[in-house]
């Protein structure tokens, strides 16, 4: 029996490093060939555009692709914290905490896969009815060899499709897992206020309130860090693919093209949105902790209680803040200024072209 899950361990370890091989595989050499047609083949600024956003999105879904591999056992050891304690809920008011932002996490997730779907369905259609009657390949790239023959340009097709389905849902995953970290960090803020508001009828509650806090923020740390490179990439990137994506749509003639696009472009802007707006919510929960020990009848406490909470709010006077590369906080006027900043890039795009 031993020997028998050992060989069955054995097989499903070859078979994830294979399958794992060939996404690679897949990702890189389709990055490889749009940076080489930027390199030997562009020459004007149409055609710098077409090759440009499309490039620096492969180029981040292999980053994420990297980065989660390398971190695998960090993601194994997160998810394995929020499975102990001080995280692990307690009380059933503790579970319907923990089962409402598991909600939210669920359904964030659904929006965002069915966002990549439909994108994806768009560009694949788009491409049947543009690119693949006409024999050329859905975006520019430079091989080492005439695809001009029936078999190789489907080879090559079916390569740029498959590559790009491969890109959309690493970075779906990769985005809903660190997301659902943030939200988590978001739930247990609001479980640590439900304990606190015990502490009046527990004597031994408080202790264990000031553990959880400091646990807290050391998860939060984690996330900020282990992750850290992710979210640098993500926000330089999105800006850059977001203005060359509004100068593809400015000089799109095909309704088709159009909507391809405008598709393209919420899906980015989903992206960094998801990131901004759960880093915006754990500063403000984290902030509101002082408010929430200021409601509770803390007067009543003895000193020793007071001084525990004294330590919790010394703590909270600098909120949790998630940032980008230690200076740039994630939250919406960072949101705002990545938007800004994509339309004046988009505007000097146009003069360049005027």
């Amino acid at each position: 029996m031993c020997n028998l899950l050992m060989i069955v361990n054995q097989r499903a370890f070859l078979a994830y490093y294979l399958y794992t091989s060939i996404i690679i595989l897949l990702l890189h050499t389709f990055m490889l060939s749009q940076l080489m047609d930027l390199i030997l083949t562009v020459d004007n600024t149409d055609n710098f555009s077409d090759n440009f956003f499309v490039l620096l999105a492969m180029f981040i879904s292999c980053c994420k692709l990297l980065i989660l591999l390398t971190n695998r056992k960090n993601i194994i050891m997160l998810i394995d914290m929020l499975m102990e304690k001080p995280y692990r809920p307690s009380k059933s008011t503790e579970m319907e905490i923990l089962y409402k932002f598991d909600k939210d996490i669920e359904i964030n997730t659904r929006r965002f896969v069915y966002l990549g779907a439909v994108t994806m369905s768009c560009i694949i259609l788009s491409s049947l009815s543009m690119n693949f009657k006409n024999r050329k390949l859905t975006y520019r790239a430079w091989l080492p060899f005439d695809y001009s023959s029936m078999i190789l340009f489907y080879l090559m097709y079916i390569h740029q499709l498959i590559s790009l389905a491969i890109a959309a849902f690493i970075n779906v995953g990769c985005d809903t897992l660190i997301c659902g970290l943030l939200v988590h960090i978001c739930c247990q803020i609001e479980i640590l206020t439900c304990r606190l508001k015990k502490i009046i009828s527990y004597s031994n509650v408080l202790r264990d309130c000031v553990y959880q806090h400091y646990h807290i923020i050391r998860l939060a740390y984690i996330v900020n860090m282990k992750f850290r490179l992710i979210i640098i990439i993500q926000f330089i990137t999105s800006t850059l693919i977001i203005c060359f994506s509004l100068y593809q749509i400015s000089k799109t003639t095909t309704k088709a093209k159009y909507i391809e696009m405008t598709l393209y472009i919420s899906s980015m802007l989903t992206q960094i949105f998801f990131y901004c707006w759960y880093g915006n919510e754990v500063k403000i929960k984290s902030h509101q902790m002082i408010d929430n020990i200021f409601e509770m009848e803390w007067l009543t406490l003895n000193k020793n209680k007071k001084k525990s909470l004294i330590i919790i709010m010394r703590r909270t006077i600098v909120p949790i803040q998630i940032t980008c590369a230690y200076i740039i906080p994630m939250n919406l006027d960072s949101f705002m200024g990545i938007l800004k900043t994509s339309y004046s890039t988009y505007n000097l795009l146009e003069k360049i072209r005027v």
